[in-house]
């Protein structure tokens, strides 16, 4: 593996290896040892930012998210074992990224169990990124279904919602013609923005997200 990820899965065997982690149960699939190691690795992570006061003596409060850098982040990542490679995008905050549940794309209920099982406490964020289809809309078991999963992350200690409501076809017409879609508003990260505003980067990142995830 650590051959692999120095090779940026270039090497010999190096996409086969690259697949096979991409079809594995990663985060969020639940119960898995990515699941696990999640929960570790968040519980330390806070108890070392909680633990440790500043210079001033003021307590740091630990939060997970990525804000609007997923791509700069990812820009000065390395391969990762997840399939990633040296340059792409990192995922959403703490949200399971796309093919998550062993290559599947995982269930919403999966997605929103894993966000909030890695929540931080202290009163910051750890933000589920949710991408509906508007079809949800269109019939009262949909619409319960949808309350359904925002209540019960809340209930479950989640802290904090970023809800899209677009269809594929929306998303990816807007990427290849922004201009032609100057209403459009989609929920990035922390805060909403008109689509053909953003860069193409991460127009093309947003698009990505919605269409990977549905």
């Amino acid at each position: 593996m650590a051959r692999h990820l120095k090779e940026n899965w270039a090497g010999d065997h190096g996409e086969r290896a690259r697949l096979m982690m991409r079809n594995v149960p990663r985060f969020g699939s639940g119960g898995s040892l990515a699941d696990e190691w999640a929960l570790r690795l968040s519980r330390t992570f806070t108890d070392a930012v909680a633990g440790k006061p500043t210079p001033d003596g003021f307590r740091m409060v630990p939060g997970l998210f990525s804000w609007a850098k997923v791509i700069a982040f990812g820009q000065r990542l390395g391969a990762t074992p997840n399939g990633r490679r040296a340059g792409e995008p990192v995922s959403h905050g703490p949200n399971p990224e796309p093919g998550f549940n062993g290559g599947g794309p995982g269930t919403p209920t999966q997605m929103v169990a894993a966000v909030a099982a890695v929540q931080p406490g202290y009163g910051n964020t750890a933000p589920l990124q949710l991408d509906v289809d508007p079809g949800v809309a269109g019939t009262a078991l949909g619409v319960s279904q949808a309350e359904a999963l925002v209540r019960g992350h809340f209930q479950m200690g989640g802290t904090l919602v970023n809800l899209n409501v677009l269809n594929k076809e929306t998303i990816l017409e807007a990427a290849k013609n922004p201009e032609k879609h100057p209403d459009l508003i989609v929920r990035v990260t922390g805060f909403s923005a008109y689509f053909a505003s953003l860069s193409d980067d991460m127009r093309q990142y947003v698009a990505d997200r919605l269409v990977q995830g549905e």
